[in-house]
């Protein structure tokens, strides 16, 4: 008997914007004209992490990955290859590198060095039906637990793992179980925290949308460990693919009896709710979000009490974030010892990143921990696009802070990150190349920052705006080398007495780029020219003489500042031109240079 065909179309968020809805209803409409509607399975899963790629197929059992598929490419799928067995090259994921076409996706340089734990079923199940990911050993772990486990045994193997919380503070997720299993009250909360708001992050969105059951048998793995019997997922709105699929998971757990009363038979009871949240950065702090589920504005409170003793509506709450949930199944079925292999000493398992930026292979990867920043960067990430040359790379977000070449053989785990001024934070990772600003780059953070303090504590509500000020000075060529002495001092005062951690890792990206790339504020204050020409009013834009004159750089000019016939060099009219760069941009040879402005009468 033939092996049935499979076809996987990615259902997150991502290739949804790019029609992977309407592509798996084209898929249907041509099966059922070819007569292979018996033949074919199509199934809508969650991220396959190659998200620059999409939106992506991959046929099964050949494995052939497709990339860049659009509606009118089904046709040919169909007939070509489903039909007739002949796997179409063209839409092939192509290596970024080589150019070479890869018909097979364990051939993906992308996938050879990850690891992938907490996403494990993201792109191989379907995300709406709980059968598949019962058949992936769904729900066991929680069996296991309630039948043959103590609440203390239970938290016994978390703490053993060395499992570490994923939202950012890297704390031990068996002795935060342990601190709320120990506190006695008549009620106890489990929250899940899926408000990830990190510029370019969006990894606990893929979870969600990919595999929630997974985060739902977790949570009631911890209230059982903990005494709780009510969970709340506290979810961003703007993720509503996520909140479909969870409402839909949640109900099909009650339906077989995987939440509710008496789980598997046990005298344990669990429940699951979700809270929306409105897009307030600062509620990704745990005090902030219990605020806002508890129906007030949404402001973090000073620790101690901990939620672990006071919590929400006053009881012993644990608090874990997505990913965090994600690992726990896998744990249990594996052992302790199994995850504890993986990674290193102080930092047990795997790592979710949303790889984003100047980057050729933008999407989500999960590596081993100690797997260094350059593996992720060139052999995963596939290397800086356009031959231009790596520069540096965020991690940890708008808490964290900017990493150079000599440091990319960095093991990544939480203490090397905090030692080199970064941080873990929840995952995002933005990669930058010689094009970008590094003051610009700090003021980008600052300014995200400024707006989503909550306002509650006068360093950061009065000080990061002041630091802004600042930035916003020297971007405009306005800027002394008194500046940068009071950009470090506010950054420091800030960091040691804000309220929360918003606050206090605010000035991380000030103060790494102003470590490492402080020549580049000095060019900005002293010789007024910005050296990417990024900043407007530091720069001019002038075409060299390898121009080519293939007029992109004219058609891409919003202003019509460009002038010059095919085939020949190109001029700039330097009146007109409002310096936003898209000639540069849009340059196919580089002969598109910045220069500063107090150059401008010797050009």
């Amino acid at each position: 008997m033939l092996e049935r065909i499979q076809v996987l179309i990615c259902g997150g968020t991502g290739c949804m914007s790019s029609n992977s809805k309407e592509i798996k209803t084209a898929f249907e409409s041509y099966l059922e004209v070819l007569d292979m509607t018996n033949e074919v399975g199509l199934v809508l899963t969650g991220c396959f992490g190659l998200c620059e790629k999409g939106p992506v197929i991959v046929v099964y059992p050949d494995e052939t990955f497709y990339t860049h598929v659009t509606v009118d490419d089904v046709k040919t799928i169909c007939e070509e290859h489903l039909l007739k067995g002949r796997p179409v090259e063209r839409l092939m994921v192509k290596d970024p590198i080589d150019k070479k076409r890869i018909k097979n996706i364990s051939q993906l340089k992308f996938y050879a060095k990850q690891k992938r734990v907490a996403l494990r079923n993201c792109g191989n199940i379907n995300p709406l039906d709980i059968l598949e990911y019962i058949a992936k050993d769904g729900y066991q772990a929680l069996g296991q637990v309630l039948t043959t486990s103590t609440p203390q045994e239970t938290i016994d193997v978390m703490i053993k793992s060395g499992l570490r919380g994923r939202g950012g503070g890297g704390f031990s997720t068996g002795k935060k179980w342990q601190f709320t299993a120990n506190s006695k009250s008549d009620q106890k909360y489990v929250i899940c925290n899926a408000d990830e708001g990190d510029p370019g992050a969006f990894m606990d969105r893929a979870v969600l949308e990919g595999d929630p059951h997974s985060v739902l048998e977790a949570m009631a793995i911890c209230g059982y460990a903990i005494g709780a019997n009510q969970g709340f997922i506290y979810v961003r709105a703007e993720y509503p693919v996520a909140v479909e699929r969870l409402n839909i998971a949640i109900e099909q757990a009650r339906e077989y009896n995987f939440l509710g009363k008496n789980i598997f038979g046990t005298d344990f009871d669990f429940n699951i709710d979700i809270r929306l949240g409105a897009g307030a950065f600062v509620c990704g702090e745990e005090t902030a979000l219990i605020a806002s589920i508890e129906g007030n504005r949404g402001m973090p409170r000073l620790k101690p009490p901990f939620p672990a003793i006071k919590g929400l509506w006053g009881k012993p709450t644990n608090v874990n974030n997505v990913e965090t949930f994600a690992n726990v199944p896998v744990i249990y079925l594996k052992g302790a010892d199994w995850f504890k292999s993986i990674g290193t000493e102080k930092s047990s398992g795997t790592k979710v990143f949303a790889l984003g930026g100047k980057i050729n292979n933008t999407g989500l990867v999960e590596v081993p921990m100690g797997t260094t920043l350059r593996e992720v960067i060139y052999d995963i990430g596939g290397g800086i696009p356009n031959k231009r040359k790596f520069k540096a790379v965020q991690t940890g977000g708008p808490s964290g802070g900017c990493i150079t070449e000599k440091d990319l053989d960095t093991p990544i785990d939480f203490e090397n990150l905090t030692a080199l001024g970064s941080m873990m934070g929840s995952g995002g990772m933005i990669v930058m190349d010689e094009d970008n600003c590094m003051v610009d780059v700090a003021r980008f953070y600052l300014d995200f920052t400024v707006d989503e303090s909550c306002g509650k504590c006068t360093p950061c509500r009065e000080g990061t705006k002041q630091m802004r000020d600042i930035l916003d000075r020297i971007c405009e060529g306005q800027g002394t080398l008194r500046d940068l002495d009071e950009l470090e001092e506010l950054a420091l005062m800030i960091k040691e007495t804000s309220l929360c951690g918003l606050g206090q890792t605010a000035p991380n990206p000030v103060l790494s780029t102003l470590f490492h790339f402080r020549d580049e504020y000095i060019a900005h204050v002293v010789d007024k020219a910005c050296p990417a020409g990024v900043c407007r009013e530091l720069t001019n834009f002038v075409i060299e003489e390898n121009c080519i004159g293939c007029t992109k750089c004219a058609r891409s000019c919003p202003v019509n500042a460009i002038a010059g016939w095919p085939k020949q060099i190109h001029r700039i009219d330097l009146e007109l031109c409002i310096r936003c760069g898209a000639c540069k941009k849009a340059c196919p040879v580089g002969a598109i240079s910045s220069q500063p402005l107090h150059q401008e009468a010797s050009l």
